[in-house]
Parts: C-alpha cells; structure tokens; sequence
C-alpha cells in the first residue's frame, strides 16, 4: 500500500505571534515554526498503517520554501519513508494550493491520501477536500477513528449529538482529528536516520490566487471584568448591563 501525507509548516501555537511590516504577513524573527498539529495525526496513522500491513510506503508531501525541509525532516524521523517539497512561496488561496498537491498525488498513485482536518495558522478546512475532488476520489472528512479491510475503508467523526460512520473504497482521501491516535515523538535513532532518507525538492509554481491578505490585525484585548455584586441582590444590577451594555438581552 502506498500513502501519502500533507503536511503543512505552521508557527508554533505558543509563539508569540507579531503582525510584519507590511502588514499583510507576520513577522517570523524568532518564531519557532512546527508540522501543523492536526497533520501528526495523518502522520502517525501512515506510519501504523504500514507496521500493520509489514509492507508499504509512506510518502509525506509539502508546499513551501526551503525552511519546510526541517518539518519535513521531523515527518521523517517519525517513521515516513521519504518526502517531497514542492518549491513555492506559498499562497493563502487553498484551491491554488489544493492543484498543485493533486498534480503530485495523481503522479504517485496513492491508495491512500492522510491530510491534517485544518491547519491551525489559517482554520480553512479546505484543501484536503479540494485535493479530493481534483483527483475525483472519495474523502471522508475530521476522521476520529479509522480501519482498513479488504481494499476499503471505515471511519467515524463526531458530530453534534453522536458519533457518523462513512465508509468508501480505495484509494481515498481522509483528513484526521484529535482522538484519531496519540502521534509518536521522533526517536534519536529516527532522527538520524531522517538525515539518510530521500527529500525531493520539486519547484512549482502556482497559479494566480483567486484573493490576498489585504491586512492583518491583531485581536483587540478584552477589557477586565466587573464584579457587580454577590448573591441575589447582584441579579438586577447584572440583568441591566446584559441589557445596557452588552445588549445580550
């Protein structure tokens, strides 16, 4: 079985985020950039995915600069078998992002394609779905729990108020949730055999974005509380700013 992992570099989430000089990107200086959390997941199930079938190859692909190598490399020392960067700047346009993923997936003929559900830098949900449909496959979206028989596929996802069961064929496209699994940390022994394993680096260019990032703004600090009283007699005073103030009411 062949499987594919998209993985995407994001900021680590408890970096101190500082909005860059032209206002339309954030400063990196410092910042210590991660695989987005939600792809380990996809990572991790690839990897045991393989271990439990004794035989296969795990293929984890990215879209960015040179500085996605060192994500990358982290994939590798996990357990996946090889990696692929597609040279680009990047773009915030997920179906820009989403064409040129499926072009390498359609090249490698994968069984399977893991994504992440979202990236946690931008909260699209997209471009797993789109990938999907470029390659006009199944895709069964947030997977929180997943098995593999007979060349076809189960998963569940939660929903408000209980748990859905989808099931396709193979190949399919899957993107993973929390609950899926709990994503190994790269061993000292994986780590320095990432630096063996192959990285192909592949220049592409993507296509003109359907939008851009006019501005970014940092959310405005909330104001502190109030305390307006204690017990019953606090009820009306309460009730008035609900109604006067917050205008909730």
């Amino acid at each position: 079985m062949k499987i594919a992992v998209c993985l995407k570099r994001v900021p680590d989430t408890t970096a101190k985020i500082v909005i860059g000089a032209s206002r339309t990107t954030i400063d990196e200086t410092g910042v210590k950039f991660v695989p987005n959390p939600y792809d380990e997941f996809a990572l991790e199930a690839a990897i045991a995915l393989k271990e439990q079938a004794g035989a296969g190859e795990t293929t984890v692909i990215a879209v960015g600069t040179d500085a996605s190598q060192e994500t990358l490399r982290t994939a590798l020392a996990m357990g996946i078998d090889r990696a692929v960067l597609l040279q680009s700047p990047g773009s915030a346009d997920g179906l820009a992002v989403a064409r040129v993923l499926a072009a390498e997936l359609k090249a490698g003929v994968y069984d399977l394609v893991l994504f992440g559900k979202l990236a946690v830098d931008d909260y699209n949900h997209q471009v797993g779905a789109m990938v999907a449909e470029l390659l006009e496959l199944p895709c069964i979206t947030a997977a929180a729990k997943m098995t593999l028989s007979g060349g076809a596929i189960e998963a569940e996802r939660e929903i408000e108020g209980g748990v859905e069961v989808m099931g396709c064929t193979l190949p399919a496209v899957v993107t993973c949730d929390k609950g899926l699994n709990n994503p190994r940390l790269p061993s000292l022994k994986g780590i320095m055999a990432a630096k063996k394993k192959p990285l192909d680096a592949k220049p592409v260019t993507l296509e003109a974005a359907s939008f851009e990032v006019t501005s970014l703004e940092l959310p405005a600090e909330r104001q502190a509380g109030r305390i307006v009283g204690e017990g019953a007699d606090a009820v009306p005073a309460l009730i008035a700013l609900l109604r006067n103030e917050a205008k909730v009411l």
